[in-house]
């Protein structure tokens, strides 16, 4: 029986729980590239420790789960070069967005911010655009 969707509705419930933990703990608008960036930046010092435990939240329980229930499949490339480019594009992105798929996605559209709707309604365009072209016109994935 195919349980990746379980796997998926549990992830999603688990993000949209921390965003509303979040915001009712510290009256903020979750976003993890906002939560880096004050790390990276320094412009965060004052919450170091709420941020560092954070991200660790965001590594560390995705690998317990993974060593416990095992990865589930994904249609990621092995691409070193094109993860790397990924990541790399997502922050430059998320800076030029100020926010990211959790601050816009998941709290901006939860909240039916104009702004949150927009941002991510750019992000999947982008992101079916980079696809179709990398595995179509590149075959690169």
């Amino acid at each position: 029986m195919e349980t990746d969707w379980i796997q998926g509705l549990a992830g999603g419930v688990l993000i949209g729980l921390g965003g509303a933990v979040y915001l009712l703990g510290n009256g903020r608008i979750m976003g993890a590239s906002g939560i880096l960036g004050g790390l990276l930046d320094g412009s965060g010092r004052s919450s170091a420790k709420e941020r560092l435990a954070f991200i660790a939240g965001v590594i560390v329980m995705p690998l317990l789960i993974g060593l416990s229930a095992g990865s589930p499949a994904t249609h990621a490339t092995s691409n070193a070069a094109i993860l790397i480019a990924a990541g790399v594009l997502v922050g430059l992105g998320t800076r030029m967005a100020n926010g990211c798929t959790s601050g816009h996605g998941v709290c901006g559209v939860s909240r039916l911010s104009l702004r949150g709707i927009t941002a991510t309604a750019a992000f999947m365009l982008a992101g079916i655009l980079t696809v179709a072209i990398l595995r179509q016109v590149l075959g690169a994935i």
